[in-house]
């Protein structure tokens, strides 16, 4: 049992934070509804691992994605591709560079976590991918993988104006 004295003195912390989640919970209802009637955004939540925020964020932060010439400059300037030190015609790939758009990348790997924490019920091929990853590598590794697989699904949905069909593999 929490002393009387104790609780008195939580008590203004506890009504900060009761105030504080009933303000995110507006915000977030109020992205919801932004996100609803952009239709960019609404592409973008048809992918497994991409919610309002995320597509919201997308969305608004690339406004003409012929800037980029493929899918793999793409993921690299959100920073979801390896480093690469060649010389001589041989190609070393090394960790993952983390430049680029901190924030995007952040949503995406956070995406690819909620992909990989709920892989099993899917079955789709994002899924059965990431099970194939999880068999020899860490689950860091496949998450960023895997955000990086989001960022190149995203940018074939941004330029081609389709909707995600996320057939079983």
């Amino acid at each position: 049992m929490i002393p009387a004295t104790v609780r008195s003195a939580l008590l203004p912390l506890v009504r900060q934070l009761s105030g504080l989640d009933a303000e995110i919970r507006q915000s977030d209802q109020a992205i919801l509804a932004l996100a609803k009637t952009d239709e960019m955004a609404r592409r973008l939540m048809t992918v497994r691992g991409i919610g309002p925020i995320t597509a919201s964020a997308l969305a608004a932060s690339i406004q003409d994605i012929s800037t980029f010439s493929g899918s793999r400059e793409f993921a690299a300037f959100l920073g979801l591709t390896p480093r690469q030190n060649s010389s001589g015609g041989k190609e070393r790939l090394g960790r993952v560079s983390t430049m680029g758009n901190r924030h995007l990348r952040k949503l995406l790997v956070v995406g690819a976590h909620a992909v990989l924490f709920h892989r099993k019920r899917s079955g789709d091929a994002l899924g059965n991918r990431a099970d194939r990853l999880m068999e020899t590598k860490p689950f860091k590794l496949v998450a960023v993988t895997t955000a990086n697989k989001l960022a190149r699904i995203v940018f074939a949905l941004m330029r081609d104006a389709t909707y995600y069909a996320g057939t079983p593999a």
